[in-house]
């Protein structure tokens, strides 16, 4: 359960939303060091949005830092997501693709190499290493083992759909009116 709290967390960073105000990313959550942030906005870059209660100071200048900045130009989001071991657990849900267990998840080739598969997105399962270990090099029909959803590429939308489903452990009160989680929050 995520806690909405009025303190900053560690390191102040700020929600990066899209031209659109939307965040750029729910999983892991668009987030940017205050440095960063502080510099895209003498850039230019960047609109903020919402404020913390604490400045950063040099001898000629004060400026409080950004909570929540939202980029001049947006982002286009429809561009086929990146190929990596995070995306695929994150489109599988964090969950071994034959068991359900969320512990000790691993890539799983559904049509194993020595066999002609391919490491893509239709051939690679997330599988903890007991269901890896156990189905080795076989096919699903030869090792009894299954799938429970076929391997797909998932596009951005469909990641950030499920990425909503894993909110952060804290959420800073400025920062939740560009966030849509359906979860209960303590405030």
């Amino acid at each position: 359960m995520a806690e909405v709290t009025t303190a900053p967390p560690n390191g102040r960073p700020a929600l990066v939303l899209n031209a659109d105000f939307r965040p750029l990313s729910y999983y892991p959550l668009s987030l940017w060091c205050w440095q960063d942030v502080v510099k895209a906005v003498f850039l230019g870059r960047v609109d903020v949005i919402a404020e913390y209660d604490y400045s950063v100071r040099s001898p000629s200048f004060e400026m409080k830092l950004p909570s929540v900045i939202a980029l001049r130009e947006f982002v286009r989001q429809d561009r086929p997501p990146a190929f990596t071991r995070f995306n695929v657990f994150l489109r599988d849900g964090f969950k071994c693709v034959y068991c359900g267990s969320p512990n000790e998840l691993t890539f799983d080739h559904v049509i194993p190499r020595s066999k002609g598969g391919r490491t893509s997105w239709t051939n690679i399962a997330a599988a903890c290493s007991p269901c890896n270990l156990r189905k080795g090099g076989r096919l699903p029909k030869e090792a009894g083992m299954f799938p429970n959803r076929k391997p797909v590429q998932p596009s951005n939308y469909q990641l950030q759909e499920i990425g909503r489903k894993f909110p952060p452990n804290h959420l800073h009160e400025t920062w939740m009116d560009y966030l849509y989680w359906d979860i209960e929050l303590d405030a």
